[in-house]
């Protein structure tokens, strides 16, 4: 083997370790599942006008709060959210628990971050 094909062999292997490095990257980015994504961007909307430009407002949003927060935190930070509504002793576990309080906090820092960013 010529000394040229063995850069080239290397320059292959290199282009494909960054190829799939750039890929685990955006897969840990990109986490959240879309159903996710277009129930938080139907939710936004809902609170914030049904126009055009809140419908760009409302992905950057997600998107960013996905930046932010793993899925498995923002799913927490929901529950939490949606549980702590209800009413009598399982409600109020939610409400005082410490893990629950970190997570709400979590969300709501991501959620703040996306206002900044996007609104």
């Amino acid at each position: 083997m010529t000394s040229v094909g063995s850069i080239r062999r290397v320059v292959v292997v290199l282009g494909a370790l960054v190829a799939m490095a750039a890929a685990a990257h955006a897969d840990d980015n990109n986490d959240y599942p879309t159903s996710a994504r277009a129930e938080y961007v139907f939710g936004c909307m809902k609170a914030n006008g049904e126009a055009r430009q809140t419908i760009e407002q409302c992905s950057c949003s997600i998107d960013v709060i996905a930046s932010l927060l793993p899925y498995e935190r923002y799913v927490t930070a929901e529950t939490v959210l949606s549980m702590s509504q209800v009413r009598g002793n399982l409600g109020t576990q939610f409400r005082s628990s410490e893990e629950a309080k970190n997570a709400l906090d979590d969300l709501r820092r991501a959620q703040a971050e996306a206002e900044v960013r996007c609104f």
